[in-house]
């Protein structure tokens, strides 16, 4: 392992050195939750160890039928992250190929993206219910207005020379926008719905925890009710493993895909 290389400015690193160095980060961090628990700096009532919180875990999956609530919370942002990409994508492009579509929605939805999700949740509620439709609405109102915008931006960056090329050569707008400019955009475009799949699930326990008896947010927002601090971290800590396995699966599928780059 070279440390001059890993230290340097925006140096580069070996896949093995980046296993070895996120193991020991994870190893490290485990270790100071271990000490601040143990020496109770915060007392183990609102920080427990984590084997406390691994085991509450263990009963919550073979007691208590949480991997349904895992089930049902993965359908659920899956569900509103297809939708909200499905969407933003050919919107996030039209605004970014015809001016008058772009100064149209661009001030409406730059608006609508600085408004605080958990304080549409009751309008949402009284928009669609207190079922499936309006915890799928929180998610996708917390990630298409972001998405779209990035999605725009990426359409920008597609060099106009291509697009020119794509006209000298007698392309139609239809072809120009699904030949040239979505496959130039397409690998930033994989990031960012990588990112914004992350942002959705930040969301799931604010969609989960009004009007809902069901899913991970549910059942975090039912231990705390009994101050059951083990079995509320331990569903973050299924949010987060939930997270960087998706997240890790994604980065996998954008190198096998764009080995160009």
């Amino acid at each position: 392992m070279d440390l001059r290389a890993l230290l340097a400015y925006r140096g580069t690193s070996s896949a093995r050195a980046d296993v070895v160095l996120a193991v020991v980060a994870f190893v490290g961090f485990i270790g100071l939750w271990y000490l601040v628990a143990l020496l109770e700096i915060v007392p183990q009532r609102f920080l427990p160890t984590p084997d406390k919180v691994v085991s509450a875990l263990y009963v919550m999956l073979a007691e208590q039928n949480f991997i349904d609530d895992i089930g049902i919370s993965v359908a659920r942002v899956w569900t509103a992250f297809v939708l909200s990409a499905s969407l933003a994508i050919p919107v996030g492009i039209w605004m970014s190929s015809y001016r008058l579509v772009g100064t149209l929605t661009e001030p409406v939805i730059d608006f609508i993206r600085y408004l605080p999700v958990p304080a549409l949740v009751p309008l949402l509620i009284i928009w669609f219910g207190i079922g499936e439709a309006s915890k799928i609405a929180v998610l996708w109102m917390g990630t298409f207005f972001q998405l779209v915008l990035l999605i725009a931006d990426d359409a920008k960056r597609v060099p106009r020379e291509f697009i020119e090329t794509g006209f000298t050569l007698g392309a139609r707008p239809r072809q120009i926008t699904w030949q040239i400019v979505f496959r130039s955009m397409l690998p930033n475009t994989v990031d960012n719905l990588r990112i914004t799949l992350g942002w959705c699930w930040t969301y799931i326990i604010i969609a989960e925890i009004v009007a809902a008896n069901s899913g991970i947010g549910h059942a975090i927002w039912s231990a705390r009710r009994f101050v059951k601090t083990p079995e509320v971290m331990a569903g973050i800590l299924t949010v987060g493993i939930i997270g960087l396995l998706t997240d890790q699966a994604i980065r996998l599928a954008h190198r096998r895909m764009f080995r160009y780059l």
